[in-house]
């Protein structure tokens, strides 16, 4: 039998590229698309698919309040014949929002632009799941529900600490504690995370920009490129760029110019209003 789906974006062509992707694969049905949180919880009830493709930022509702809409009609409906939740994989371009996404029972993160590998490695997991007999995030009995909402209601849930205040940077065999709000940026190259301050830069003993990103103020910190994480409050001009690309330009001492992905340039309209 084939997997039964639904594509929730609100965009065209992201939607479009993953349809592309799931056709390829040859038993997924592909039921309805929608483009906002509103119309995912609709469709769901409609349809009952067996899968949810997500995004997290949506206008209306985002992908987690989605799950939540769904999870409280779920307990509305105790003690009746309450249908299962689907399964979710979560498909966005905001890969900070992956350890919540696991902590409420996703069965994959899919970051944008999508690579068929993942989608096919998504779709293995959740057949997996099918054959096991294990929905998405239900049916949950009373006390797993109280959990699922707990976790929705706080984004650092899962055990996740405050984010400090300082940033140990290693820079000239010493270790020296910066002040989050110097950091221009951060840049990652051969598995060597390098943090731009204005005035010097050294390295991190992060392994990655995702673990980096844990520790950072997530109301100062944007990934604008697969590659760099940037402080809004540094940014000195945004430079439009090849084929409606921008770039930012820094305020660090070299007035580093910084890629914008394509995925994340929705995210940069929103951030200044272009």
């Amino acid at each position: 039998m084939p997997i039964s789906a639904l594509i929730i974006d609100d965009e065209q062509l992201a939607r479009d590229e993953l349809k592309y992707l799931l056709d390829q694969a040859g038993d997924v049905d592909v039921l309805a698309q929608g483009t906002n949180g509103i119309e995912a919880v609709d469709l769901i009830e409609e349809h009952h698919p067996d899968l949810v493709f997500l995004d997290v930022q949506m206008p209306g509702l985002d992908g987690f309040a989605v799950i939540q809409k769904l999870v409280d009609r779920h307990r509305a409906q105790a003690g009746k014949e309450a249908e299962p939740l689907p399964q979710i994989v979560f498909a966005t371009a905001y890969d900070q929002y992956a350890v919540r996404a696991f902590d409420v029972n996703a069965v994959d993160y899919l970051l944008k632009p999508f690579d068929r590998a993942r989608v096919e490695q998504a779709l293995e997991r959740v057949r997996g799941r099918m054959a096991g007999g294990s929905a998405g995030t239900g049916p949950l009995p009373g006390p797993q529900i109280d959990a699922l909402l707990r976790l929705l209601n706080h984004p650092q849930g899962g055990g996740r600490t405050p984010q400090p205040a300082k940033l140990i940077v290693e820079a000239q065999s010493r270790l020296m504690l910066v002040d989050q709000a110097q950091i221009c940026y951060a840049a990652i190259d051969e598995g060597v995370i390098r943090v731009v301050t204005q005035n010097f830069e050294g390295h991190s003993k992060c392994r990655t920009l995702e673990e980096l990103l844990e520790l950072l103020d997530p109301a100062l910190f944007w990934r604008a490129h697969r590659g760099f994480v940037v402080n809004i409050n540094h940014i000195r001009e945004v430079v439009p760029w090849f084929k409606s690309s921008y770039q930012l330009r820094m305020n660090d001492k070299r007035q580093t110019e910084i890629p914008v992905s394509r995925a994340q340039t929705r995210r940069l309209r929103e951030l200044f209003n272009l």
